[in-house]
């Protein structure tokens, strides 16, 4: 499994779990942390960059890293006001919405995606 991406310690877990025992699981993660074959910091930098590629915003990274067992990063690395600019441009336009019906559906689009108030009124200035 590790061959192919990266995994966090939860993801293996549950995973494993459904083939072997606990104890046995928990033996065989704790071997492969030790030798640096899982390491959770490496999955949560992967993790990040490859959603931010995504045009994800932070609370959808954070949301996702959370339910893979990652309770703590750093997301302040990453310009999430100009992605959502770019994010809402390339699916629009760079123009501004002429009307409030369709400013507020490229407001749910990019809450969607993750991007706090913030950022989203940000992609909307000029």
């Amino acid at each position: 499994m590790l061959a192919k991406r990266e995994h966090s310690y939860l993801e293996l877990t549950k995973k494993l779990a459904q083939y072997y025992q606990v104890d046995e699981v928990e033996q065989a993660l704790e071997k492969l942390k030790n030798q640096n074959y899982q390491s959770d910091e490496r999955f949560t930098n992967e993790f990040i960059q490859m959603r931010f590629n995504q045009g994800k915003g932070p609370i959808k990274i954070a949301i996702d890293l959370k339910q893979r067992g990652i309770e703590n990063f750093d997301l302040s690395a990453y310009d999430f006001f100009t992605l959502a600019k770019e994010v809402r441009t390339s699916k629009y336009s760079e123009a501004t919405p002429s009307n409030y019906k369709e400013k507020a559906k490229q407001q749910r689009f990019l809450q969607s995606r993750g991007f706090g108030f913030d950022e989203i009124k940000f992609s909307f200035e000029p």
